[in-house]
């Protein structure tokens, strides 16, 4: 049994980068992250564009201007003006090459077809250059930029409609155990719905991981071989659920020794999840995950998400830890660091009642995670404590 610290080390220390490459549509191409520099195909603006609504200037001494025309957003026609001529138009429209200015209308007085501004502008005034934001040919986004709303918007604003970028993970999800069937099924005597993989399926799509198959095994030691040797060899990431204590229907753990999967560690000093396993076979992450939910879903974002984010080389790579006062007493049980369900807010954090690793009901309030280290024996009201905040 190792630590918590060490374990998470390990998973650091092993898991690796993906580094494939994949094609993606731009509009689906949100949360990955770009293979390849992108350059910029056109300038950005392609040309001289209104900042504001307002009147497109050609300068001379005087304040009063003549107005021959008007510029709207779209327009392609480009009036010509002379010294002391004006056009009104409006944001985002083109510039007409003969302006040199705009004055925003809050600042012009009209009067029929002339204006009279308050004051002399310069020029390019409200004004933008063309390339303002990129020139054509230059690089609009790095490699590894992770591909944000905003940065889908500013490529499909490039006319860039498909991204080379690195590929996400496969991920398979394998849930053991006889008791469970599904939730449309008639619950009868003996048996729980299993509710495992679906959290687990919710909390990848919440992180953007979206190749993610489910698959079921009874507790049959030659079906988990054969279910087992099927997942690893088709993903990246398998997820397992249950079956890795060391009980007489436990035939994960056999499973994946018989299958020669390397042990990177199994068993971590920690409450929930202590009968937790992670390896490694023909660079596919393999984690045997506790079968209770709450202890499943703990490790789930204790462990692999440091190795998901570390697949798709992303640098911080654990989910933020703060510190916070606590606004509630905790008694520790054992002698072994705990995560403790909570709700954080504003600098505060409430620990809740129900810390069992079977029970979901607490954790579906939760917000936050409370670290109790293997010392502390107890929280006090107003104690602060380390905080580490979920992905919800």
């Amino acid at each position: 049994m190792i630590s918590i610290s060490e374990a998470i080390l390990a998973i650091k220390n092993t898991a690796k980068p993906l580094l494939k490459e994949t094609t993606k549509p731009i509009h689906k191409a949100g949360g990955y992250f770009l293979f390849n520099d992108v350059y910029s195909p056109i300038n950005m603006p392609p040309f001289r564009q209104s900042a504001m609504d307002g009147y497109a200037l050609c300068l001379h001494n005087e304040l009063t201007y003549n107005i021959i025309g008007e510029v709207k957003a779209g327009d392609a026609h480009e009036p010509i003006l002379k010294h002391g001529e004006a056009v009104r138009i409006f944001t985002g429209a083109a510039v007409p090459s003969s302006a040199n200015a705009i004055m925003m209308q809050e600042k012009v007085t009209r009067k029929d077809n002339k204006i009279t501004i308050s004051e002399q502008i310069e020029k390019n005034h409200n004004v933008r250059p063309i390339g303002e934001q990129v020139k054509e040919g230059d690089i609009a986004l790095k490699k590894g930029t992770k591909l944000s709303a905003a940065a889908i918007g500013y490529l499909i604003s490039l006319g860039i409609v498909d991204v080379s970028v690195f590929q996400k993970p496969n991920i398979a999800i394998l849930t053991t155990g006889n008791e469970l069937i599904e939730a449309e099924q008639e619950l009868t005597y003996g048996k729980i719905y299993e509710s495992n993989s679906k959290m687990l399926l919710s909390a990848l799509y919440s992180l953007k991981f979206y190749d993610v198959t489910i698959h079921k095994v009874e507790d049959d030691y030659k079906e988990t071989v054969l279910k087992l040797k099927s997942v690893i060899a088709e993903n990246d990431v398998v997820i397992i659920t249950g079956g890795i204590s060391v009980g007489d229907y436990d035939f994960v753990g056999k499973a994946l020794n018989k299958l020669q999967v390397e042990e990177v560690f199994y068993k971590v000093k920690q409450k929930p999840g202590k009968p937790l396993f992670y390896g490694i076979k023909n660079n596919t992450n393999i984690f045997a995950l506790p079968g209770n939910p709450a202890a499943a879903l703990t490790c789930f974002y204790i462990y692999v998400f440091i190795a998901l984010k570390k697949m798709m080389l992303v640098d911080d790579i654990e989910l933020p830890r703060v510190k916070a006062k606590a606004v509630s007493n905790f008694n520790k049980n054992g002698d072994r660091p705990q995560f403790l369900k909570a709700i954080f807010n504003d600098g505060e954090v409430k620990i809740l009642e129900g810390q069992n690793s079977s029970m979901l009901q607490t954790f579906a309030l939760s917000n936050a995670l409370v670290f109790s280290p293997e010392e502390q024996l107890q929280i006090n009201i107003g104690d602060f404590v380390e905080t580490i905040i979920l992905p919800i």
